[in-house]
């Protein structure tokens, strides 16, 4: 028996190893066929393509990975060129690949990739880098590479380091560099720069005259900042030309995407010198892939395969590393019991007809599962991890940036997404928290074109021959500030002085030619002015233009060159002292109010010290002339009756601390008053101007209608505008009964310069509003920043103070012994301290009449008994008692008997004082006769 079983279990093992392997063979075949499509004869596709068969080769060799199943790659030339590229995919899709690796190309992308979508076949690209071909368009395209919407995210924060503002782009007029130049004005615009000029280079073959043309053009534009996104034959005609031209200078900038660096490092390094000499001080992207053993040992194998022939770039190491990924997607396909199987399209049945075979094409069964593995692989290569995010990019993009200097390539630091610019690799960063601080973005030094180590300025003035156009407002009234010289075009003034200085302190000649703006009767609206910028009229506005909020949001300006802000003029009449001028300290308000407190006061100290203190006692009339008297001498702090109750105490504290700050605050007033010649005027600002009804002045032109409207809340129909300095007067003058003007609102230095000569007006009251005068130029314009600069320049070596003297100083009026009337002190200034006082009072008369109420409660309990318990006495008889507790003299017995001990005490020690002076007296007569005998 026990024979048996072990042969049963021999042969049970048998039969189960059996199905074991007759599964294993129907799930893992012997051959996997996958297809490669891209440029052969490329720089890309020559590294390309020995890295995938390097690739493929470590693949079949390695026992961990397919086990038993071998890879079989099938590579395909599409010569760059869409056609050619849809006829080697169709041609795949009859040789049952399960995947292809490619397109190299983001043209021939677009276009097979439709393919792929129908017959459900992967396509992983190692070099299609436009950002437009998304899984979402294109679900079996899977990106092994960067995309160029983190190479150009790259470029914009290189701009916006170094505070580059526009950026002239060149690029090749095809799918790869329109969605570059796409990608890049929307990143340019997230940091507020933008492009302000593109050019594109047909594509094909392209003359060097046409590359000239263009380059010609692109040497006339305001940018200096020139980003190249072409392809290596295109992009090194460019730079030869741009040589020639001499745009490879000092001043220039140029940015070149990652064709330049991945064609440098595949030349060998004696071609490489004879290159680079045309592009001398370029910035080039490259991107990044981690530095490890692995890496290095698949170079110097590579180096000996190629005998140093062919360098290797990145695409390259994302060629090999594309391999491995589908490798390692396939094996993981298997695993999950997937099965290689593919059936025809039954809507290619229809097309029969045709000599084209459509029906041989085949759709992969398996390509679903096979694309889920492809996305969730998870494994280190060549460049690094290679994992996909949410978006279906590898994750952590990074870029390094090389300066092209002498004869290689030096890198001053590097990009990454996760921290910005730096100068550490971006792995070291990915430990630490993100910091994408100002302070934290750092790039080593640059040598520039023409070997400046100085950071370009960006830009110049156009070379196209046409001037600057900036707008001057012919201005009407106040001339001083600018104006223009009767029979030409050119302007003088003040703020034009200022203007001129500013631009002869730049380090560049700046072209232009100044427009006058305006009828000549009336000054220009200023806001139309400022507006004529937006829409490309005018390139700059010079003149007194206030900086304010609604034009801040359309131009830019630049630094203020003169203190602005609205104020309120109004007519003033000298005030006489006169007789009563001692009454013009304090309102009405205020001296109704302290005469009624000083009585209060008299009142309340008179209710708390009648029943105890007999200076308050007395017959009527006597009793009303103390509490008149007591309450005027607190005034002068000259009251004699003493109070001798606590409350009383404390009332006339309080009361004598209020009366000590009400004579100090009348005595200042009133010194002024009497020593100061006052002016007057019934308007006390802008606040009196808004409660009431009468008209206001503006200047023609001024924001000041806009403000008075808008923001104080003034009707416009109050509003007149006015002209001139002389309509101001005469509006004033008239005032607002003979159809004048009760004020003017403008600005400061157009009223100072008003009052100057006109000494009937002053200003009333403070600016409202700060704001100052700027020069305006569009959005984002260098000129406003250099500019902004040179003023700084001429305030502080005092230029700007003299062109002022020099425009604006005139003799004013003598006004230095007269000030305008400040307002009455009012009793909103004292309202505290009465009410203090009038708390203090009121606590005190509760506490008394408690005191009252309880003296009455004892006495009448005690008349009650009195009466046998009757109760209901009359309200008379009850008020009558109450009256009379209130007038009542206070017992003061125990306080009578301790005054009269006191003076008892006084006394003896009187006697005993004065019985010691008798004993010394004649003690010394005694002494005096003795020495006499």
């Amino acid at each position: 028996m026990s024979w048996v079983l072990v042969l049963w279990l021999l042969s049970l093992g048998v039969v189960s190893y059996g199905l074991s392997a007759n599964t294993s063979s129907r799930s893992r075949p012997a051959v996997v066929n996958i297809g490669a499509i891209f440029t052969l004869d490329s720089t890309i596709g020559r590294v390309a393509k020995i890295a995938i068969e390097e690739a493929v080769k470590d693949v079949n060799s390695n026992s961990s990975i397919l086990r038993g199943t071998e890879l079989v790659i099938d590579i395909r030339n599409t010569n760059c060129s869409g056609f050619l590229g849809m006829i080697q995919a169709l041609r795949f899709m009859e040789t049952h690949v399960v995947a292809v690796i490619g397109p190299q190309s983001s043209v021939v992308a677009h276009t097979i990739l439709h393919v792929a979508n129908e017959l459900q076949t992967p396509f992983l690209s190692f070099a299609a880098t436009d950002p437009t071909l998304s899984s979402l368009q294109f679900p079996y395209f899977v990106r092994t590479t960067q995309s160029d919407l983190h190479q150009m995210t790259a470029v914009s924060e290189i701009v916006d380091h170094y505070g580059w503002k526009e950026v002239t782009v060149i690029y090749l007029d095809d799918d790869y560099g329109r969605n570059g130049l796409s990608a890049l004005d929307d990143a340019l615009a997230a940091k507020r720069c933008r492009v302000s000029y593109k050019t594109a280079i047909p594509p094909g073959d392209s003359s060097r005259s046409d590359i000239m043309d263009i380059l010609v053009k692109v040497a006339l534009m305001e940018s200096r900042i020139i980003v190249l996104h072409a392809y290596p034959a295109v992009g090194f005609t460019v730079f030869s030309v741009a040589h020639y031209l001499g745009m490879m200078d000092d001043g220039y900038v140029w940015i070149a995407t990652d064709w330049l660096s991945s064609f440098l490092d595949s030349t060998p390094p004696f071609q490489q010198e004879t290159l680079i000499e045309t592009m001398q001080g370029v910035l080039v992207l490259r991107q990044h892939t981690r530095d490890s053993d692995k890496k290095r040992a698949f170079s110097a194998r590579y180096n000996k395969l190629t005998g140093g022939s062919i360098g290797l770039s990145t695409y390259g190491l994302y060629a090999y590393d594309t391999v491995w990924l589908l490798a390692h997607a396939i094996d993981s396909f298997f695993d999950e019991g997937g099965v290689i199987s593919f059936s025809n399209d039954s809507r290619l049945h229809t097309l029969d007809e045709s000599d084209l075979h459509l029906e041989a094409m085949s759709i992969f069964n398996g390509g679903p599962l096979l694309l889920e593995n492809i996305w969730r692989s998870d494994l280190v290569g060549l460049t690094g991890p290679i994992k996909f995010n949410a978006d279906k990019s590898l994750t952590f993009p990074a870029y390094e940036i090389i300066n092209v200097i002498g004869t290689g390539l030096h890198r001053i630091g590097y990009w990454s997404n996760y921290s910005g610019l730096s100068v550490v690799a971006p792995e070291t960063l990915y430990s630490r928290p993100p910091n994408r601080s100002s302070t934290n973005q750092q790039l080593y030094s640059v040598v520039w074109p023409g070997e400046s180590i100085r950071t370009p300025r960006g830009w110049v003035f156009p070379n196209n021959g046409k001037l600057l156009r900036i707008g001057v407002p012919r201005r009407v009234s106040y001339r001083e500030f600018v104006s223009q010289v009767p029979g030409t075009n050119t302007s003088k003034g003040f703020c034009i002085d200022v203007f001129t200085a500013a631009v002869s302190l730049l380090q560049y000649a700046v072209p232009y030619q100044f427009i006058p703006y305006g009828n000549g009767r009336e000054n220009p609206s200023y806001n139309e002015l400022v507006n004529l910028i937006t829409t490309g009229f005018f390139d700059g506005v010079v003149g007194d233009i206030a900086i304010v909020t609604n034009r801040t949001r359309v131009v830019d300006f630049t630094q203020p060159y003169a203190a602005s802000g609205l104020v309120v003029v109004a007519p003033v009449r000298k005030l006489n002292t006169g007789a009563w001028a001692f009454l013009r300290p304090f309102s009405r308000e205020l001296w109704g109010v302290s005469a009624a407190f000083f009585l209060f006061i008299g009142i309340v100290v008179w209710t708390l010290e009648h029943r105890s203190n007999d200076e308050f006692r007395g017959p009527p009339k006597k009793q009303l002339i103390t509490i008149i008297w007591f309450s005027l001498s607190t005034l002068f702090f000259a009251h004699r009756e003493t109070t001798v109750s606590t409350l009383g105490r404390l009332v006339l504290i309080i009361w004598l601390f209020v009366v000590l700050i009400i004579n100090s605050s009348y005595t200042a007033s009133l010194t002024s008053i009497l020593t100061v010649q006052q002016l007057y005027s019934p308007i006390k600002g802008i606040e009196s101007l808004k409660d009431g009804d009468d008209p206001i002045g503006y200047q023609v032109g001024s924001f000041a209608e806009h403000y008075l409207t808008e923001e104080i809340g003034i009707q416009k129909s109050r509003l007149k505008a006015l002209g001139s300095p002389e309509e101001y007067a005469t509006a004033l003058l008239q005032g607002p009964r003979k159809g004048g003007v009760a004020a003017v609102v403008d600005e400061r230095p157009y009223i100072e310069l008003f009052l100057s000569s006109q000494c009937k007006f002053r200003i009333i009251g403070r600016e409202f509003t700060k704001s100052g005068w700027g020069f305006a130029f569009p959005r984002d314009s260098p000129l406003a920043i250099d500019l902004s600069t040179a003023i700084l320049t001429l305030s502080e070596n005092g230029d700007l103070q003299r062109i002022h003297d020099k425009w604006l100083t005139k003799s004013s009026c003598n006004l230095d012994n007269t000030e305008l009337e400040s307002d009455r002190l009012h009793l909103s200034s004292f309202w505290g301290l009465y009410l203090l006082c009038g708390i203090a009072c009121f606590i005190a008369l509760l506490i008394f009449f408690l005191q009252i109420v309880k003296r009455f409660r004892k006495v009448a309990s005690a008349k009650q008994v009195l009466d046998g318990g009757a109760v209901g006495s009359s309200r008379s008889k009850r008020l009558q008692t109450l009256l009379s507790i209130i007038d009542e003299k206070k017992d003061q017995s125990k306080r009578e008997r301790k005054r009269r001990k006191l003076q008892r005490s006084l006394s003896e020690n009187n006697k005993r004082e004065e019985i010691g002076l008798e004993r010394d007296s004649k003690k010394r007569h005694t002494q005096s006769f003795n020495s006499s005998i």
